[in-house]
């Protein structure tokens, strides 16, 4: 096997843009994700090394050594980030000439010409599920024989082999935990709604539904819902009881776990076996959902120790659900969202301003259909098409693109891409700030969280720290604007 290094190269400062964020920007509040889609490889290359750099606040000063031994360097990028982690390849050749480069992720998958011709620091790129190509790759087989690479040629034209296969046994995939204990510092990732120290991983990939902005499911992952058994869900969960007992709470990363209503209720029932939602027990979960859980799953779920659903609602307007293909109605989603008051589950609701539709009616039907289902914490995003994504599409072909501004600023805080004839860019980029004002900025949401912060110090501190960072965020953006 080659010496391999999985690498997160340094970036923005607080960046979360690495091998497991769904947005690719700085957050309201600093947290980073899981590099699961870097660890999965990882834990497959046998004395491979894990390196998340922005999550451990490394520089390349900090990390060059790494690389003068390695004989192969895996790099994910992103769309945000793809000039800065090609500087990083270009260091690393020049310290290491020998090394190969190669990155991975959706930028590279869809953009696989404009890639490879943006410097001759990378070697080749991988596209589809990477897992295998870089395990084939690791083990030294010429490139022409690897499926699901494209690289330059001996006359410097361009090679792509074909497609790799999806993966169908997604059991004989390996734990990615292991790959977080040995390599990464497991305080360094939070969310702010999730419990602190968490532990997040997938229990399978694909989303059924066709949301025009998705990126994953549109390049990497794709529509179709591929899971591990519910005994190998297990198993990890276990390994995580034992090895890293410092963890609060488990968070299932699939893109919508509720997906296979059958298999969730099942998984929560194997959960609360282990003592999940009983009394005393240390850990509690949560996971993506769709506004569409019936209340039995539900019912069933919290039982079992379901603490939070992530839910993306996107809009309070239907015509704009209707554009973006989310399959979802507005009533159903209140529906689904008075259960979960009911039942006592959590809600971080997520929000996309600047979709297809968006007027100002619009936006204001968003603010006050998201203060009326009042999730516990919210997250209000740009709409952001990604390329491969059915919405940069519909971008291109009418002209929605502000001026060909890049996705972040310099600080890596999202910029508004989209405008309308009747919906500027710097009204859509005004409205997030507006949003967030008026949703938390409310007696009723005030006193939840203060009486949220009374009752615990740990929370006290954390939301303080957080009360800061929001702060510090929305003045930045304003400045960037």
């Amino acid at each position: 096997m080659k010496r391999t290094i999985f690498l997160q190269a340094p970036s923005f400062h607080g960046f979360d843009g690495g091998a497991g964020a769904r947005y690719q920007a700085k957050r309201e509040i600093k947290s980073f994700w899981y590099p699961t889609w870097l660890a999965q490889p990882a834990a497959m290359v046998p004395g491979s090394k894990l390196i998340d750099a922005p999550a451990h606040d490394l520089s390349w000063d900090d990390i060059a050594h790494e690389f003068d031994t390695a004989e192969l360097v895996i790099l994910h990028t992103s769309t945000p980030s793809f000039m800065q982690d090609i500087k990083t390849a270009e260091l690393i050749k020049a310290r290491n000439p020998n090394c190969l480069v190669g990155f991975v992720g959706a930028k590279v998958m869809i953009e696989t010409q404009q890639s490879l011709e943006a410097s001759t620091a990378i070697d080749f790129v991988a596209r589809e599920e990477y897992d295998y190509t870089c395990v084939e790759l690791a083990e030294g087989r010429p490139f022409a024989e690897i499926d699901g690479i494209s690289y330059r040629g001996p006359d410097g034209t361009i090679i792509n082999n074909k497609n790799r296969a999806i993966i169908e046994d997604m059991d004989a995939l390996p734990m990615v935990s292991p790959m977080y204990k040995r390599d990464l510092k497991i305080d360094n990732y939070f969310i702010g709604y999730l419990k602190a120290p968490y532990v997040s991983f997938y229990t399978g990939r694909g989303c059924k539904s066709r949301c025009t902005f998705c990126l994953w499911p549109q390049t990497i992952s794709g529509h179709r819902y591929r899971s591990r058994s519910v005994g190998k869900v297990i198993e990890e969960i276990q390994y995580i009881l034992k090895e890293i007992p410092e963890t609060k709470e488990i968070f299932f990363d699939d893109d919508t776990l509720t997906d296979d209503i059958d298999r969730v209720e099942k998984l929560a029932i194997a959960l609360g076996e282990l003592g999940f939602g009983k009394p005393g027990f240390p850990l509690t979960w949560s996971c993506n959902a769709k506004a569409n859980v019936p209340r039995k799953t539900l019912e069933i779920m919290k039982a079992n120790g379901c603490r939070l659903l992530l839910v993306g609602y996107e809009s309070g307007n239907q015509q704009i659900l209707h554009n973006i293909k989310k399959g979802l109605r507005v009533e159903v989603a209140r529906e689904f969202t008075k259960n979960c008051h009911e039942l006592g589950i959590a809600i971080h609701g997520t929000f996309i301003l600047g979709l297809p539709g968006e007027t100002l009616e619009t936006i204001e039907e968003t603010i006050r259909y998201a203060q009326e289902i009042n999730p516990h914490t919210i997250q209000v995003s740009l709409a952001a098409p990604y390329p491969g994504t059915f919405l940069y599409n519909q971008a291109v072909e009418n002209g929605w693109f502000a001026g060909g501004k890049p996705m972040t600023d310099d600080g890596g805080h999202q910029i508004a891409q989209l405008s309308y004839p009747h919906l500027p860019a710097s009204v859509i980029h005004a409205k997030v700030e507006e949003f967030y004002k008026r949703f938390y900025f409310r007696p009723r949401k005030i006193g939840a969280i203060v009486n949220e912060m009374v009752r615990d110090w740990d929370m006290m501190k954390r939301r303080l720290r957080e009360g800061v960072e929001f702060f510090q965020f929305l003045r930045q953006r304003k400045e960037a604007a």
